[in-house]
């Protein structure tokens, strides 16, 4: 790809953002940032040094212990996958658990947390040709970029596709309980004072709730191609 561009991802949990993130990264051969899972390895840092305990975050703790979490990507060339690392630990598989899940929304619409991972996601793109998902990415992180998609899907959609994902790495959870998580991460995302989850005024809407992954692709590449041909 000679143009080199910025492409941002944002919508609702379990809409398959990182899945179409990385499709587009394969195929342009963009460097992709998972920003969800920088809020997911904070949060997990907080759950294992009680910072955050029983929904409840000790902000003081928090502030103090900042300066000391270190959240980086590493691909791995065979899996063809990128894997989280906090501070040199491979975290990739528990920051997907239910428990960091339940918490994530908390720790996300915080101030310092927002600002501190908002300043990094900046810095990695100043360099364009980077495709990032998230919350916030075509209204705060990248608001200039050159392609924005806003990708929804019904909640009970999200929650059996959920469970699938996590019945195949033998988490044992609920029907129930998944569905419940995504309704109360949906109410956090939106309502959080800083940077609530919205849709960017150009961005382009895309429901996957009843199109196929092959279908999504045709249709977010075509929207993808257009700007590059530009």
């Amino acid at each position: 790809m000679s143009r080199k561009i910025n492409i941002a991802i944002d919508g609702f949990s379990s809409c398959g953002k990182s899945t179409i993130a990385k499709a587009i990264s394969m195929k342009y051969k963009m460097r992709y940032i998972d920003t969800g899972a920088m809020y997911r390895a904070i949060t997990l840092y907080c759950i294992q040094n009680n910072i955050i305990v029983n929904g409840v975050v000790n902000i003081d703790m928090l502030e103090s212990n900042l300066s000391n979490i270190n959240v980086e990507f590493v691909y791995d060339l065979k899996e063809e996958l990128s894997h989280t690392i906090l501070n040199q630990l491979n975290v990739e598989d528990v920051i997907r658990g239910i428990e960091v899940s339940e918490n994530v929304s908390i720790i996300a619409k915080i101030q310092m947390v927002r600002e501190k991972l908002v300043f990094l996601q900046q810095k990695i793109g100043e360099q364009k040709n980077v495709v990032m998902d998230g919350r916030d990415i075509g209204t705060k992180v990248f608001p200039d970029a050159e392609v924005k998609f806003f990708i929804t899907a019904d909640a009970e959609v999200r929650a059996v596709r959920r469970l699938r994902e996590l019945q195949l790495k033998n988490v044992e959870v609920s029907f129930t309980q998944v569905l419940d998580n995504i309704e109360m991460r949906d109410s956090n995302d939106t309502s959080r004072k800083i940077n609530p989850l919205k849709m960017a005024e150009d961005a382009i809407l895309i429901d996957n709730s009843q199109i196929s992954l092959e279908e999504q692709s045709i249709l977010i590449f075509s929207h993808i191609d257009k700007i590059l041909i530009k």
